[in-house]
């Protein structure tokens, strides 16, 4: 009989349901997909002792109760951790481990994990760093990227950034100063792709010239043509845990401008262009020396050798099937 696990998020990103697929071609997965603050217990109860292991992404208050539940009934547990989870970065206003109840809760959560799965070495060393886990209980296993085939179209002077438009990504995913670049390069075309979480997009209209396009949400198939149509693709971050988005952009071909923050240059490696701060004067610069570059089959290159999904899936069953036999 396959083992069985319980798969717990609070949220059905693209990196979620990628392993949300991969588990499920090998084990007997059911989804407890935790939407509010109101926790069904009685149902949670009967599903987590009716599992052979517990599996969470993020350590919140979402897989507080699922990872208590796994001690309870001496399950082992598998956390993937690395955002705003481990992240302590009080000047943007970013990160569980500021304190509070939020830190104790992040932090409870990790302890009561069998194993943490970090998926960069930056999000890895934040684990240990900032919340403190040891270094022996925390593996790393990088995101993977599904490959798919360059769409045969010619590559435009167009620049893109994704990530969803509120408050706490103005600065966190650079989405200001991308926008602020804009007004710098009046003729080149810019696109801020992501759906609108609050009034946020009030703001970056306030500051966005003619030559700014925002899209609002888009299918994937849509964000896919816009990579494949873009030369330069922006991540001004100032905390990535990876950047799913960055190599998305990079397997379609688009040059990379990004900062150092986080788990950039682990995914970037020297296929792109760094800038030493997320000012626009510093990303401006940044673009153009992008748009004069041909470098977008290196970029693509090193996402399918580097970051390919197969390699997710073979270590994260390892991983798993460790975690199971310990």
């Amino acid at each position: 009989m396959k083992p069985r696990i319980l798969f717990v998020h609070n949220h059905a990103a693209k990196f979620v349901q990628m392993d949300l697929a991969i588990l499920r071609e090998r084990y007997a997965v059911r989804e407890w997909y935790q939407q509010s603050r109101v926790v069904n217990l009685p149902v949670l109860i009967r599903a987590a002792a009716q599992t052979d292991l517990v599996f969470g992404w993020f350590a919140s208050w979402h897989t507080f109760f699922p990872f208590l539940l796994a001690r309870v009934f001496r399950h082992p547990s598998l956390l993937v951790v690395g955002g705003y989870d481990t992240a302590n970065m009080p000047d943007i206003g970013y990160g569980s481990q500021r304190g509070g109840v939020k830190r104790w809760i992040a932090r409870r959560t990790m302890r009561m994990a069998t194993r943490l799965g970090a998926f960069s070495e930056f999000s890895r060393a934040e684990a240990i760093q900032n919340a403190g886990m040891p270094p022996d209980r925390v593996a790393m296993i990088y995101v993977g990227v599904e490959d798919c085939r360059m769409k045969s179209r010619p590559k435009e002077q167009l620049v893109v950034t994704a990530g969803n438009i509120d408050h706490a990504n103005l600065l966190r995913k650079g989405l200001e100063p991308f926008v602020r670049v804009a007004a710098l390069l009046p003729d080149i075309p810019f696109v801020v792709i992501g759906a609108w979480r609050d009034d946020a997009i009030d703001r970056l209209r306030s500051i966005a010239g003619p030559n700014v396009t925002f899209t609002g949400w888009v299918s994937d198939e849509q964000l896919q043509d816009y990579f494949a149509r873009a030369r330069v693709y922006v991540q001004a971050s100032r905390h990535e845990g990876f950047g799913l988005s960055v190599a998305e952009a990079m397997l379609s071909g688009c040059v990379p401008v990004v900062t150092r923050a986080g788990a950039l240059p682990e995914v970037v490696g020297e296929t792109g262009i760094y800038v030493d701060s997320p000012t626009p004067e510093n990303v401006a610069i940044g673009v153009r020396r992008a748009l004069e570059l041909d470098w977008g089959t290196r970029a693509r290159d090193r996402i399918v050798t580097q970051f390919p999904l197969a390699k997710r899936k073979q270590k994260l069953y390892a991983l798993i099937d460790q975690v199971l036999h310990d």
